[in-house]
């Protein structure tokens, strides 16, 4: 008897069990053992792998840049590469040679993410309000008001900064935020506060610039059974956020995505959804969003709060 025999009713029952895999997630989970198994070679095998990869990589870009030229330049070949671009499989591809980019807004809406902790250090705030072919819209609060030196400082620094980001907007108009009165809490009136619960995450020194992070909860905290996945961490510069690592679509892990800093997104290794990596927002289908975890950084860790 082979020593390979399986028990044929326990084969039954783990085929039932198992929710069948598409042909991406099957061909993404082969090309991640392979990159795995690249990556763990040592000497001169890595240095062959490693080449490999990059060499097929390049290949491969080469034809689909041209692919993708051609059909842009023909007006019906440019509604059926649209038309290629929402088929998950294509976007993936497309993504991971970075021959596909976010739309104007969201790549507006990444740029203010970026600066706005530095605004907020500042004692200022900024909001994005519209952007229109060639013009943003942003509404700026706190410091960012009135006609002091910082105020103007900060003012030209947020719009230099959406300009160089995205090249395609000549201007930026700005809408002094209006003072609005105070809303009074019920806390308040009875002289409570409420209380807050943060919980400990990553060290800043963990999260590495451009790349996720998996984090998991240790097994004793009684909120790790609601994270089976873990949490997600990105970091892009100074701006730092957190989300459920659960992809919004069918609620597959997303820390082995692809990470497009520069245009500032997320991509799911089994479907190609696209997901902006500040906001969460999604750019592949509106209605599926990562839920975002809020975050705070308290001596050189990262806090998140879970409920």
């Amino acid at each position: 008897m082979s020593t390979y025999a399986v028990n044929p009713s326990a084969q039954v029952v783990s085929e039932i069990a198992a929710p069948k895999k598409s042909p991406l997630e099957l061909a993404a989970s082969r090309v991640d053992r392979a990159v795995e198994q690249a990556e763990a070679q040592t000497g001169e095998a890595r240095e062959k792998a490693v080449e490999l990869r990059k060499s097929l990589e390049e290949f491969h870009r080469l034809g689909l840049e041209r692919m993708v030229k051609s059909l842009k330049s023909d007006p019906d070949g440019k509604r059926l590469l649209f038309a290629l671009i929402d088929e998950p499989e294509v976007y993936a591809l497309l993504a991971m040679h970075k021959l596909v980019r976010p739309s104007i807004v969201t790549r507006v809406r990444t740029v203010i993410d970026r600066i706005r902790h530095y605004v907020q250090s500042n004692g200022g705030d900024v909001e994005l309000v519209e952007v229109t072919a060639t013009v943003a819209t942003v509404t700026l609060s706190g410091a960012c008001n009135g006609c002091s030196a910082t105020a103007s400082s900060l003012r030209t620094g947020i719009e230099e900064a959406i300009q160089e980001g995205v090249p395609e907007i000549t201007e930026v108009k700005v809408i002094q935020a209006q003072a609005s009165a105070p809303i009074i809490t019920i806390e308040a009136l009875l002289g409570g506060k409420k209380q807050e619960f943060w919980t400990a995450g990553p060290s800043v020194d963990e999260l590495v610039d451009g790349q996720l992070l998996r984090y998991d909860l240790d097994a004793a905290d009684p909120l790790a059974a609601d994270h089976p996945e873990g949490l997600l961490f990105v970091r892009v510069g100074p701006s730092i956020q957190a989300f459920e690592n659960r992809c919004a679509h069918q609620g597959l892990p997303l820390e082995r995505g692809i990470f497009d800093v520069e245009a500032g997104t997320i991509t799911c290794p089994w479907h190609g959804f696209r997901f902006d990596c500040l906001s969460g927002e999604c750019l592949t289908a509106p209605q599926a969003q990562l839920m975002t975890i809020p975050v705070r950084v308290t001596n050189r860790t990262v806090e998140v709060k879970l409920k």
